[in-house]
């Protein structure tokens, strides 16, 4: 009869683990695989990630975050950039640099390369900018304005394959 016992207590914890899983699977995490090169050398094309969907629920993007959102030209479509700028902030991109309130920002994340210049854009209300790491290969906020916020699934929140590439995003 004690084996029953234990038998019955493993299958409750079971169904609780399997039950718990598919809960956060369905409203907090979201699986996504790295389709393209434009957040090189960040997020490389094959990379997997998990994304926080619930990250935003009771705060902001901020400067720094790399984010998932629909393409605002297809939202059938998924696209992964960094935030740049937040609503209220103006961004410019001159000199292969990004200034942000007229201060330059550190972007030690960035993959080096020429990029085109951006005029001085303040960001409107509900907005965020977003470029991609790798400048050079990257559609984003340059070519199709400001990203609204209700356009975001969620932010990144590490790579958990490959497993030589696994790490956080803070």
């Amino acid at each position: 009869m004690r084996n029953k016992t234990k038998i019955g207590w493993l299958i409750w914890v079971i169904a609780a683990v399997v039950i718990c899983a598919a809960l956060l699977r369905l409203f907090v995490l979201q699986p996504y695989t790295i389709s393209s090169n434009s957040m090189e050398p960040t997020l490389l094309p094959g990379d997997r990630i998990l994304v926080n969907r619930f990250a935003y629920q009771y705060g902001a993007p901020a400067r720094g975050d790399i984010v998932v959102f629909a393409y605002p030209k297809d939202t059938s479509r998924t696209f992964v950039k960094r935030v740049i700028a937040v609503e209220g902030e103006t961004v410019e991109l001159k000199g292969n640099q990004v200034y942000v309130n007229g201060s330059l920002i550190q972007e030690p994340y960035l993959k080096q390369g020429d990029h085109s210049p951006f005029e001085p854009e303040t960001i409107p209300a509900e907005n965020i900018f977003v470029l991609g790491d790798n400048r050079r290969e990257s559609g984003d906020s340059r070519e199709w304005g400001v990203l609204p916020k209700s356009y975001i699934i969620g932010k990144a929140w590490f790579v958990y394959s490959p497993l030589q590439r696994f790490k956080f995003f803070w």
